[in-house]
């Protein structure tokens, strides 16, 4: 594996806070990128999901725990960002739960078309837990909502799964080597 830099070199303890910064900043990056309208981003006035993109490059190799946990912490910082109503810690921790147990090896490889297309699904899932909420609220009829869920629903996920590689690759790259290293 090419690695940018050997991290064998460092200590374990200076390798535990590169990858907790290189986790921490990828949030940190996918979180700006939210706001972001640049063009060629935006489908129907819809832009990837940047959280549910990094929850699901989490989630693919650890736990339901691991995934949930992930969901949690990056829908609590947008519900933080935008309403809090509808929230987004649902549809989050149940993307990361769904993705954590997904038996990838029996039929996924973990490349780019496959990451995209789970991806695609889990924010077709993420859109309709919010659909769901809206319609609890009872602000809307629910034709307006499912209405809206369909064009917001297939929106979301082509563009969230064309982006998904340029966080999936990266990322797991780094997880991996950080891995590698401490099983040696």
């Amino acid at each position: 594996m090419n690695n940018i830099f050997n991290l064998s070199q460092f200590s374990p303890q200076v390798r535990q806070l590169l990858n907790w910064t290189v986790t921490a900043g990828s949030v940190l990056v996918c979180v700006m990128a939210l706001p972001t309208r640049l063009p060629g981003m935006e489908l129907l006035g819809i832009a990837p999901n940047w959280l549910l993109i990094w929850v699901v490059a989490w989630s693919i190799k650890r736990t339901a725990f691991q995934g949930a946990m992930a969901g949690l912490t990056l829908g609590l910082i947008q519900d933080g960002i935008t309403a809090p109503e509808p929230t987004h810690v649902l549809s989050l921790v149940l993307v990361g739960i769904l993705t954590a147990r997904m038996q990838k090896q029996r039929y996924i490889q973990e490349d780019f078309i496959s990451v995209a297309l789970i991806v695609f699904g889990m924010a077709v899932v993420a859109e309709t837990v919010t659909a769901i909420q809206y319609s609890f609220m009872g602000d809307r009829t629910l034709a307006e909502i499912w209405i809206d869920h369909q064009r917001i629903a297939l929106s979301s996920a082509i563009l969230s799964s064309l982006w998904a590689p340029v966080v999936y690759y990266p990322l797991s790259r780094w997880w991996e080597q950080i891995h590698l290293l401490e099983q040696s």
